[in-house]
Formats: C-alpha cells, sequence, structure tokens
C-alpha cells in the first residue's frame, strides 16, 4: 500500500483520506485503527485513584474476580470489567484468553504452550497463554 503524508501549517487537525478500487479486509483494518481512540483508565492502587493511559498498560487480566491491570512495574484495580477496558483501550490492545487483554506494543516473545496455544511473555516479564479460542486471530495479527 502506498502512503503518502502532507505537512502543512493550514492543517490544524489531522485527518486521513484512503484511495481505492474496492473495500478490502486490510483497508477495514486501517480504518477502524485510525478511527479509535483509547480513552485514558482510571484504577486503583491501594487508596490511591490512578488515571492510566493506555500505553501506561502492559497487561489487563481478571483475577478471583478482580480486574487487574498491570503496568511496567505495579498492578493497579479496575472496576471495570473486562470487555469495558477491551473497548476504552483500542486496537493496540488484543484480547488472548477469556480472562486476558495484552498491549500488543509489549509483546517479548513468544513459545509452545501445551495442547496448541501458546506461552506469551512481555517486556515486563508478564505472561499468560494465548487460548485456542484466540490462537487464529492472534496468529492472523502476526502473520502466521
Amino acid at each position: 500500500m502506498k502512503v503518502n503524508v502532507i505537512i502543512s501549517p493550514e492543517v490544524h487537525e489531522a485527518y486521513a483520506e484512503i484511495h481505492t478500487d474496492k473495500m478490502t479486509e486490510e483497508i477495514g483494518r486501517i480504518v477502524d485503527m485510525l478511527s479509535t481512540e483509547a480513552a485514558p483508565v482510571t484504577a486503583r492502587a491501594g487508596e490511591e485513584l490512578v488515571v492510566l493511559k493506555p500505553e501506561d498498560i502492559y497487561m489487563v487480566r481478571v483475577e478471583n474476580g478482580d480486574t487487574v491491570i498491570y503496568g511496567e512495574k505495579r498492578s493497579f484495580r479496575s472496576a471495570k470489567r473486562l470487555y469495558e477496558l477491551a473497548s476504552q483501550l483500542g486496537n493496540k490492545f488484543m484480547q488472548i484468553s477469556k480472562s486476558t487483554l495484552i498491549n500488543l506494543s509489549y509483546m517479548d516473545s513468544i513459545e509452545p504452550g501445551f495442547s496448541g496455544t501458546l506461552l506469551l511473555k512481555l517486556k515486563n516479564g508478564s505472561k499468560d497463554y494465548v487460548s485456542r479460542k484466540y490462537l487464529p486471530e492472534f496468529k492472523k495479527y502476526l502473520g502466521l
């Protein structure tokens, strides 16, 4: 795909135009990516209420009924459900199991797991399995 970026002092808000002869899956993904704006997330660290930007979040996991948000070095608790955070965080996040969302920007390595799963390791040391249900979409993202 050919991409042009034009910088002009007359443009006050960035916008994108796509010229194509037909709508394809790739163009649909690009439109979704460009049109989704991730919103900040509020979470608790003890008694402290913290505002997290999506780029501060490595992984979100449901543990014993609580939604836990993992940052680089700290973890936080959220009152929101996993599906609510998935829609709020935008397209840089992918669900890899029934209980886990990961920030795709922070993937470090992938190892074969048990029963056809993959073990995904993040740059902060967090890890979780990509379940078989979510594996096809994950492999598609990786181009496998």
